[in-house]
């Protein structure tokens, strides 16, 4: 029997490729449908339109369904991407809960539902994964908008023992009439270690009842498991399940133990002792994430990409690997990042795949500014030994990478998938003095609210946040960062900073962490949001930037902090960074920080365009000109935490128009702010109020538009900008 597993949960990355994007990634010389074939056409999978197929099958056709399953999930990796890895991991436990149990009656919810495309495909939407025409029908995770056997919307981690605690609540409470069978939590690919995750555990004890959590224990998370549990989960599994302690028994739950994860058979055997039980119990099931990669050309060996399913000799397509039990301290092999070359085992890379089409294109925004920031903070750490850099899981993305991680050692720490905790521990790193800089993705900051108010803010911690892929963005409506603003820029005492070049974003980053005692160092958390597409578009084309060139006015500065950005440190070129890499890191106090940048000084019409609006008022103001003869005022705020009085009143002479562009919700957000300050201080003579129009995006949730649609429908466009205004006139 082979000697590890895997486990699949993300809540890093996004399911966002659809519409018109997907279909210019998709590879031209796929065929209109991929079916697993094995020598006739009565595929299996094709034949599955919900639970009762799959319960209709023959025991002996149960390894042929996972085989197909298997094949399928290859496929659409190459052709569309996802969370490829961690599905191939659950492909026979998926089948044996369809198996054993009768959803929706039974009751089935994935954690964090990234790893449910295999539960999709049993539920009535093998389509959706076998006809590329059909890929952008489903999202990345369950969506009960698609069918009634998900329950949940969820992309983010470690709610399903909850999720499912007040399910067997109301059943309970309701008694048969209450149409709820079983309860069953799937959790696990690292998502058991969100705190959420131990307070359902501690909850679903003390109810008691049925109750059955499945924790799919691949022994990895997005990158590798780090934390105290992970211990004796490993003598758990080593010992067949008999090691004590027993982090389920410890909690009062009962406790079964399944070590052929990727065994159908063994698993249906296991589900079936547990179905109908009478209090809560966990299985734990030990798979391996990416179960099935190996059996691949690799990608080197393709010529071009095939919709051919790959042959296995196998009977289900899992192979025996060494690629487990790393000593090394990250728990996952050298791939460096977390789409290039996914395969079994512990495989940072099998976390996210990125289709096929995508190889060889230039990193995203995410992967481009992380390395750059984590180039800037490299080359302190020996000089300065409370520098810390804290991912909570998600490093591969933000552009934290294999090589960096090994350099920084100790100034490194994966705190999990645990943002809570991520943000109070950096609040203790800065309260004894240390340099916290915590960094991941906007939307899963929301989870740490209240450590931002309490913890960070309330006690003027020196935190340094980077918050990615804030903004508008195609992500699927869990991921989606249009609402960043709203949240950090109106928390007290917490600054915003929102740069719209490498040059100011890595300016931001040195000043926001001055070692604590420095000479105008801020006296509390900064957060810093993290360019995106448009503005790393611009930089790699400054004709998108037709006012300035991209060439912008130095910033104020009273002492300097070089920066050496390192190739060897993420592969940052002097190339990268317009004008220079050995950024001058501007300490200019507070003040200067806040201040807001005129580009160009003009009259009638100012355009104020925040972090990756920001082009987008060049642009403008670029059309004004040649369609119009006006020349507007070109504003970067630059922050989004406080209102630069000084420019703002300055705009009433001579301007009767004053434009506010942001890329995230308008309703609460910066925009409003500019409107308020003009409305608030309205002076007597007419002339010099001037009308105020905000642009930003509705308070919507969206689930993968792409960003083209959507400043379209948001007016955020050059030609919708320039009526606005015009109409006005």
């Amino acid at each position: 029997m082979r000697s590890a597993s895997g486990n699949g949960f993300d809540s890093s990355d996004s399911f966002a490729v659809s519409g018109a994007a997907e279909r210019t990634a998709r590879l031209h010389d796929i065929p209109p449908s991929i079916t697993p074939s094995h020598g006739d056409d009565s595929h299996l999978l094709s034949r599955i339109a919900s639970p009762a197929d799959v319960k209709a099958l023959a025991p002996n056709e149960l390894a042929e369904l996972c085989r197909e399953i298997r094949t399928t999930l290859l496929a659409y990796g190459h052709q569309h991407g996802g969370h490829i890895g961690s599905n191939l991991g659950m492909v026979e436990a998926t089948v044996a809960l369809h198996r054993v149990f009768d959803s929706p009656r039974d009751r089935i919810v994935f954690d964090v539902s990234h790893q449910s495309y295999v539960h999709k495909m049993l539920t009535g939407r093998a389509a959706a994964y076998l006809d590329p025409d059909r890929f952008s029908e489903v999202t990345g995770f369950t969506n009960p908008d698609e069918s009634k056997h998900d329950q949940f919307v969820l992309g983010h981690t470690g709610t399903s023992i909850s999720l499912a605690c007040g399910l067997a609540k109301t059943r309970d409470m309701e008694g048969p009439n209450s149409g709820i069978g079983n309860v069953i939590a799937v959790i696990g690919d690292g998502s058991l270690s969100s705190g959420v995750a131990f307070e359902g555990l501690n909850n679903a004890a003390e109810q008691g009842g049925n109750l059955i959590i499945v924790f799919n224990d691949n022994e990895m998370s997005i990158a590798g498991d780090f934390g105290g549990m992970y211990g004796p989960l490993a003598r758990l599994r080593a010992s067949g399940g008999t090691a004590q302690p027993n982090l389920f028994n410890a909690f009062g739950l009962d406790y079964r133990y399944v070590e052929a994860g990727n065994d159908v058979s063994a698993l249906v055997a296991a589900f079936e002792e547990v179905r109908d039980i009478d209090h809560p119990v966990a299985v734990h099931i030990h798979t391996l994430k990416g179960a099935g990669y190996d059996g691949e050309e690799t990608h080197a060996d393709r010529q071009t990409a095939s919709a051919s399913p790959v042959s296995f000799d196998s009977p289900t397509g899992v192979h025996p690997t060494d690629n487990v039990n790393h000593s090394e301290p990250w728990h996952s092999d050298h791939c460096n990042l977390s789409d290039h070359e996914p395969h079994e085992g512990q495989c940072e890379a099998s976390h996210w795949q990125n289709p096929d089409a995508a190889i060889g294109k230039p990193d995203d925004p995410r992967k481009h500014y992380g390395k750059m920031a984590m180039a800037a903070l490299e080359p302190r750490f020996a000089a300065e030994p409370g520098l810390v850099v804290i991912s909570p899981a998600t490093p591969g993305s933000n552009g934290i990478t294999h090589e960096f991680r090994e350099r920084a050692g100790a100034h490194y720490v994966d705190t999990g998938i645990t943002e809570s905790h991520a943000v109070a521990y950096a609040a203790g790193i800065a309260r004894a003095g240390g340099t916290p800089v915590v960094a991941t993705t906007a939307s899963f900051f929301q989870r740490a609210y209240d450590q931002f108010f309490q913890e960070m803010s309330l006690n003027r911690s020196r935190v340094t946040v980077l918050d990615f892929l804030g903004g508008l963005s195609g992500s699927d409506n869990t991921h989606s960062g249009a609402y960043d603003v709203t949240m950090f820029s109106n928390i007290p005492g917490a600054t915003m900073l929102v740069p719209t070049s490498a040059r100011d974003y890595l300016a931001d980053l040195a000043w926001a962490t001055a070692p604590a005692g420095s000479a105008d160092a801020p006296a509390g958390p900064v957060v810093i949001r993290v360019p995106g597409e448009a503005i790393l578009t611009a930089e790699r084309d400054a004709t998108l930037l037709p006012v300035t060139g991209g060439q912008i006015a130095d910033r104020p500065q009273s002492t300097s902090l070089p920066v050496s950005v390192s190739s060897a440190s993420g592969g940052i070129s002097a190339a990268t960074v317009r004008g220079t890499v050995s950024v001058t890191a501007q300490r200019a106090g507070v003040r200067h920080m806040l201040d807001w940048r005129v580009n160009q000084t003009g009259s009638h019409v100012a355009i104020i365009g925040l972090g990756n609006a920001y082009p987008l008022a060049e642009q403008t103001a670029a059309a004004l000109s040649a369609d119009y003869g006006i020349t507007a005022t070109v504003i970067d705020p630059r922050q989004c935490t406080s209102l630069d009085s000084d420019v703002l009143e300055s705009l009433r002479d001579g301007h009767q128009q004053v434009i506010t562009l942001e890329d995230g919700q308008l309703e609460g957000g910066w925009g409003e702010k500019v409107t308020a300050y003009y409305a608030n201080h309205h002076v007597s003579d007419g002339s010099r109020n001037p009308h105020v129009l905000n642009f930003g995006a509705a308070k919507e949730f969206t689930d993968r538009v792409p960003l083209g649609e959507l400043n379209e429908r948001y007016g955020l466009t050059v030609e919708q900008v320039t009526e606005a205004i015009t109409r006005c006139f």
